[in-house]
């Protein structure tokens, strides 16, 4: 009998380890199944699962450089999933967004009393709010404590 992939034969364990179980099959050769391949759940000890001796079920991965792949999970039919473990999924009505109204609800608009008229008056506002912000952060950033960030100290 000689080893094809894909083909699923029966052999016997011969040999553990922390990564996976050696099983000898029929045709005279030893293939390895991995750790990951033992069981369509997590294994964390395979000597939970597999012991010396045990006749198993192989499906063959891969067969390279005298190197066999075998999985016993893919000789497992698959678990049924059930449909009522999962939430359905609840879709939010659609909402139209509220018209709008006013071009924006920006702070140099809400911080003047007067709204301006047209866009140039906005324009004019936003421009003299922003110098007012950035003459407040250079004058923050302004003020040494002392020393200076390139190195050395103030005189």
């Amino acid at each position: 009998m000689s080893v094809e992939i894909g083909t699923i034969i029966e052999g016997k364990v011969s040999g553990i380890s922390k990564f996976g179980a050696f099983v000898d099959l029929p045709d005279g050769n030893t293939g390895m199944v991995h750790i990951s391949e033992v069981s369509r759940t997590y294994v964390s000890d395979i000597n939970e699962f597999l012991k010396v001796g045990d006749m198993v079920k192989v499906k063959v991965l891969s067969a390279e450089n005298g190197k066999i792949a075998l999985s016993i999970k893919l000789t497992q039919p698959k678990p049924e999933r059930n449909n009522n473990s999962r939430k359905p999924k609840t879709r939010k009505p659609y909402k139209p967004a509220p018209p709008v109204t006013s071009p924006g609800n920006y702070e140099w608009q809400s911080s003047r009393p007067e709204s301006p008229s047209n866009f140039e008056d906005m324009m004019s506002m936003f421009k003299k709010t922003s110098e007012d912000k950035m003459s407040d952060l250079k004058r923050s950033s302004g003020e040494s404590r002392g020393y200076s960030r390139r190195g050395g100290s103030k005189k």
